[in-house]
């Protein structure tokens, strides 16, 4: 394509900011991306230490076609970049009461679980058929244009799809109404945490969540997901972008209302003709100069504390990604939103991607990654509220039967919420930026136009359509065709 000589700058090196920037360079723009820390890829990030390597950030990706089509639209195929490799089973399941099982993507794996919990596979296809419905209707409107753009004939066609009963209620009383079994109903309920949100909050459209994994499955990169990360700036580079580290923005320039550039720290500025936000949405006002307040803690999604733990033997009986659920679910989510706390007893995540690829690990060793939910205050966390929290997380997984690791860890290192709101400028770590909770704020994320000032565009988890690597992604593809339309 023609080269374009308008300049356009990213803030902010995330997985957002950098698909923006190469689908802006196909297109022929100079383009420049200023990163605020060392490194690229925001939260989806790396930390290695005594030969483990660690993801730091997302876990999984799922709609694998939406990776595969970024790279075809730089002109070049995602296989000979990455290695994927499709999870089985997805996760195992860990209850307080020592029920454990495998949830697999594969009917003849999956219905004879579902049947010996539920005595029927009837609700889970109902269940199922609910968030394909959402699902038909959401990819062709929500997931493919503009929140502020009204719908074309591809998406008034897509109307036909909505779903008539339980698609608009509460997320977790419609679970209920599918599932009778206190396992299913918890281990459904826990979908609406992939966005930060309560179950017992959110309306029961995110029942897509669920039904997008089931039938795209989830995926895992092997060398870890942060290859993606250093697969796109290898692309950027050869497009001739320019990758900024360490140049954090200060300020947003305009001119009679519109984006002219960026300043950044220590002075030196950027003049642009568009400027892409891939930050958290809740800072653009303030980088305007307009000094607004930082998004309110209630409006926040959930943070997480993370547990980077490297391990000097084999874990056997584990799967790549294992949930151990607390005994309580509704009153864990009343600790995370009403008392603002890490719940006493915590639902934990263990993520042990050396099960799959045991190049993220030294030999006979594993790479653990344990997370936890956590509320977004944006209190400090000191040694005595990590340890705290810690403590927490291994009571649980002690009560479970996880194995005991005192003794056997090499390396550990803590990602707390307040990592998060430091290192990448999130209100109090809320990692999705605003919560879900109520239809409203689950499909009105805030546009990707910037209202107010032309030629600001805003990418990522916390703008339209909202959090999860494929939606940012998505979320690229819909700023850079606005760019395209509106910028020329």
């Amino acid at each position: 394509m023609s080269r374009n000589t308008r300049h356009a700058v990213v803030l902010g090196g995330g997985l957002g900011g950098l698909s923006t920037a190469l689908r802006l360079a196909v297109r022929g723009w100079r383009v420049t991306v200023c990163e605020q820390g060392a490194s690229f890829g925001g939260k989806m990030n790396r930390w290695s230490a005594a030969g483990f390597e660690f993801d730091t950030g997302p876990s999984l990706i799922t709609m694998p076609w939406v990776f595969e089509e970024l790279f075809a639209f730089a002109g070049v195929r995602m296989q000979d970049y990455l290695e994927t490799a499709a999870l089985a089973p997805v996760a195992r399941y860990v209850y307080p009461d020592g029920t454990a099982f495998p949830y697999s993507t594969s009917m003849p794996e999956l219905l004879p679980v579902i049947r010996g919990l539920e005595g029927s596979d009837r609700g889970f296809f109902e269940f199922m058929h609910l968030g394909a419905r959402i699902y038909a209707l959401s990819k062709d409107t929500f997931l493919r244009r503009p929140i502020s753009d009204p719908p074309d004939w591809k998406g008034l066609g897509a109307l036909r799809h909505a779903p008539v009963l339980r698609g608009w209620g509460n997320y977790q009383k419609t679970v209920n109404a599918y599932f009778r079994s206190a396992e299913l109903r918890q281990l459904y309920g826990r979908y609406p945490t992939y966005v930060g949100s309560s179950p017992y909050r959110s309306p029961a459209t995110l029942a897509i969540i669920p039904f997008i994994e089931f039938v795209f499955g989830a995926w895992y990169i092997r060398g870890g997901l942060y290859r993606l990360v250093e697969a796109l700036c290898g692309l950027l580079e050869a497009r001739g972008v320019a990758l900024r580290a360490d140049s954090p923005v200060e300020r947003i320039d305009t001119r009679g209302g519109r984006a002219s550039g960026v300043l950044l720290r220590g002075g030196e500025r950027l003049a642009a003709d568009v400027v892409i936000m891939n930050g958290d949405t809740s800072r653009t006002a303030g980088l305007l100069g307009a000094g607004a307040a930082e998004m309110p803690v209630d409006d926040r999604s959930l943070s997480g504390l993370v547990l980077l733990v490297g391990v000097k033997r084999r874990l056997e009986g584990l799967a790549h990604h294992n949930v151990y659920f607390s005994r309580d679910y509704a009153e864990e989510f009343r600790q995370l939103f009403d008392e603002r706390r890490v719940p006493e007893d915590p639902t934990v995540y263990v993520n042990v991607p050396s099960r799959t690829d045991p190049s993220v690990a030294p030999a006979g060793m594993e790479t653990l990654y344990l997370m936890v939910n956590a509320p977004a205050t944006g209190e400090a966390w000191d040694a005595g509220r990590l340890g705290a929290a810690r403590n927490s997380m291994f009571e649980r997984l002690r009560a479970s039967g996880f194995p005991d690791l005192q003794g056997d860890i090499v390396v550990e290192h803590a990602v707390t919420p307040q990592t998060l709101s430091d290192r990448f400028g999130m209100p109090g770590g809320a990692i999705y930026g605003p919560h879900s909770h109520g239809w409203r704020k689950a499909f009105f994320r805030p546009a990707n136009r910037y209202r107010g000032c032309a030629g600001l565009y805003c990418v990522g988890g916390s703008a339209h359509p909202g959090g999860g690597t494929p939606m940012v992604l998505l979320s690229a593809k819909i700023v850079e065709e606005q760019i395209t339309r509106h910028e020329g």
